[in-house]
């Protein structure tokens, strides 16, 4: 099911299925000079079987929650100059940075630095052609290689990610998705996408749209979209492998903060989702800057991975970094 967004109207129409992106166009992008990236790296390697050409080495001072505009743009033509024409696609093996001036690291390594995308102000920014694209060949087809950071503070975090994604390939997990619509009316703009939603989940995915501020006690979370600042609860909660997770607010990109001002995307993955996404400046709460759930539903649904999925999900994606195991496809 592909779900298309013009001026505001929404389609839906069928479309014909494609192998999704894997391990063979998957580059894995590691700072050598940081050892939690090289061991993240490492095990990564070893558990989706990814092969040397696809190990893309760089060397630049860690623990930075921010790049310069130029040391980022060496580092990316050091990238490219390693990634062969296979590799579609980067796995990034750190949580930090996250950042490169404006743009999200993801981002950055997507498209390159460019200000097109993080325009000041509560403005659009460029968008991505990538959205809702059927394409699971995007460097080929648009020449970008969208990017998934796996973000970790512990080496002991990343292993739990990575394993949870190699766990949900092919499941088709019985779960449910939650669409929270909350009290906060300048971070619940997405419920208006949630009818769209049930008609993308309707016979394939118990989907459940719940007017409260946050979800408790539940074992079987599938998916998790909501709109509030601070996500309570996440404690009590049981994420299926392969699950998807994110907030609408405006740190939650902000990889090296707590809980105190907003629920990041590395506050999702250590409450066990899979991948999530947050934006690293302030992107207002214009919609498109975030991901629209119906086409995260769809696309996952579908068989795509989860960089896919996300990274489809989002219209204008240059101020949001995207977070979790990249090669998660529980319904591969």
């Amino acid at each position: 099911m592909r779900v298309l967004l013009c001026l505001g109207a929404v389609a839906l129409f069928a479309a014909a299925q494609a192998a999704a992106l894997d391990r063979r166009a998957l580059g894995l992008v590691v700072n050598d000079s940081d050892p939690l990236s090289v061991e993240i790296g490492r095990y990564y390697a070893e558990r989706r079987g990814i092969t040397f050409q696809n190990v893309i080495r760089l060397a630049f001072a860690p623990g930075r929650p921010a790049l310069g505009r130029e040391e980022f743009d060496r580092l990316k033509r050091d990238a490219d100059a390693q990634a062969g024409p296979q590799v579609q696609a980067y796995a990034l093996a750190w949580a930090l940075p996250y950042r490169v001036e404006c743009m999200s690291i993801t981002s950055a390594f997507a498209f390159g630095y460019d200000p097109a995308y993080c325009e000041a102000g509560c403005g659009p920014t460029m968008p991505s052609r990538y959205f809702d694209s059927a394409s699971h060949a995007p460097f080929s087809d648009f020449g970008m290689r969208p990017a998934m950071a796996l973000a970790a503070r512990s080496l002991e975090e990343a292993k739990r990610l990575i394993d949870r994604g190699v766990a949900s390939d092919g499941t088709r997990p019985e779960g449910t998705g939650y669409l929270l619509s909350t009290s906060d009316a300048r971070r619940n703009v997405r419920a208006q996408f949630y009818p769209l939603a049930e008609r993308v989940a309707h016979g394939r995915l118990q989907l459940r749209v719940v007017a409260q501020d946050a979800l408790m006690k539940r074992s079987d979370v599938l998916f998790y979209v909501t709109g509030v600042a601070v996500v309570s609860g996440l404690e009590s909660l049981r994420f299926r492998p392969g699950a998807l997770a994110d907030t609408l607010t405006s740190a939650g990109g902000m990889l090296d903060s707590g809980d105190g001002g907003h629920t990041t995307a590395l506050r999702w993955l250590e409450a066990g989702a899979t991948a999530s996404y947050g934006t690293v400046v302030e992107p207002c709460n214009r919609v498109q800057k975030f991901p629209h759930p119906a086409v995260l539903i769809a696309r996952y649904l579908e068989g795509d991975t989860a960089i896919e999925a996300y990274w489809k999900s989002v219209q204008m994606p240059g101020q949001g970094v995207f977070a979790g195991e990249p090669l998660a496809a529980p319904y591969r």
